[in-house]
């Protein structure tokens, strides 16, 4: 396989495109599939990039499920200070989680080991929020996937907030 010396776009020499214009290698990298022209892709970076694309995914997941939890957690140790922006804030987390979901079905396998991940930021959210300390939280999240998930479900008193 025999690697271009330079982008003919560009002049700039295809082993530096990926680290000086990320960008353009992608871009060029499309055009080179879409063209067939198997010859000058740039597999070694090509084969790692869309390895990290699934690891952004499942990232993503782990985020997501962090903030949902780290509120859920607020919502119930801190029904004092429940807000709309609470509120809208687990129904957003709950509908993007749900289509990340759907838009990546495999990623279903991954939930109870993301779930574990991410119940340790959420208690790290929660504690810089509100300033309660580490202690008052279970070592295990208290919360099963269902319920994470489940748009009627609010941990803690009931809020009139949520029938609104």
């Amino acid at each position: 396989m025999q690697i271009p010396e330079t982008n003919p776009k560009l002049k700039i020499p295809v082993s530096s495109l990926y680290v000086s214009d990320f960008y353009a290698w992608t871009q060029e990298q499309a055009d080179l599939l879409r063209n067939h022209q198997w010859h000058k892709i740039d597999w070694q970076n090509l084969m790692e990039e869309v390895e990290s694309l699934g690891k952004q995914q499942r990232q993503e997941l782990r985020n997501r499920l962090s903030i949902l939890i780290g509120h859920l957690l607020k919502w119930q140790f801190q029904p004092q200070s429940r807000s709309r922006s609470w509120l809208a804030t687990l129904r957003i987390q709950r509908l993007d989680t749900i289509e990340l979901l759907e838009e990546n079905p495999s990623l279903k396998s991954y939930l109870e080991e993301a779930l574990g991940k991410a119940y340790l930021k959420g208690v790290e959210l929660a504690v810089k929020e509100t300033d309660l300390p580490r202690s008052n939280f279970s070592a295990t999240c208290p919360y099963s996937l269902t319920e994470i998930l489940d748009d009627g479900f609010y941990p803690g008193e009931a809020s009139e907030l949520v029938n609104e």
